[in-house]
C-alpha cells in the first residue's frame, strides 16, 4: 500500500524558522509534497488565523496530516481542536508523538519552537509519521470522541 506523501504545514512568526527547516527536511529527505500555508517571514502575525486555515483543511479531508508550529504550541492546539475530525497533539518529545498516533490517531502534529530544536523536531516528526494507530481499545475511545463531536455539533450556542 502506497503511503500518502502529502502534508500541510503552517506556522506563526515565532515558528517560522523551525517550519522552514522541517519543510526542507520533509521535501528533501522524506520526499513529501508539502503545502505551506505560511507564514513566509518573521514579521509578527496572529497564530489563530493560521491554525484555523490548516485545521479547516484537515477537517474537510483535503489533507490527512498537518503540522502547526508556534512559540509554545499551546494556542495552535487549542484552535485546531475546535474542528470536527481534527486531533491535534502538542508533542515536546518522541514518546508523546508515538502515543498521540498509537492511542489517539492524531492528524495534526503541533510543535512549540521554544521547546524543541531542529534535531529534536525531526525525531518527533519521524516518530509521528512512522507510528500507526493501534486500534483495539483505542478505537473504542476514538469512537467516543467522534460521538462527542457529533453531539456538540448539533448544539446551538
Amino acid at each position: 500500500m502506497k503511503k500518502n506523501k502529502n502534508i500541510i504545514i503552517a506556522s506563526d512568526h515565532r515558528g517560522f524558522i523551525l517550519k522552514e527547516k522541517l519543510k526542507a527536511y520533509l521535501e528533501k529527505k522524506l520526499k513529501f509534497l508539502v503545502e505551506d500555508l505560511g507564514v513566509s517571514c518573521r514579521e509578527s502575525c496572529d497564530y489563530p488565523l493560521l491554525a484555523y486555515k490548516l485545521a479547516k483543511e484537515i477537517s474537510r479531508g483535503a489533507f490527512k496530516q498537518g503540522i502547526l508550529i508556534c512559540y509554545s504550541g499551546i494556542g495552535n492546539a487549542i484552535v485546531a481542536n475546535k474542528f470536527a475530525r481534527v486531533r491535534a497533539a502538542l508533542c515536546y518529545n518522541v514518546r508523546a508523538a508515538k502515543l498521540s498516533r498509537q492511542h489517539n490517531d492524531s492528524n495534526i502534529l503541533v510543535l512549540g519552537a521554544a521547546f524543541v530544536n531542529e534535531k529534536l523536531a525531526q525525531r518527533i516528526l519521524d516518530a509521528w509519521l512512522k507510528t500507526q494507530f493501534a486500534g483495539g481499545r483505542h478505537q473504542r475511545r476514538l469512537n467516543q470522541i467522534k460521538k462527542i463531536e457529533r453531539e456538540i455539533g448539533r448544539k446551538k450556542n
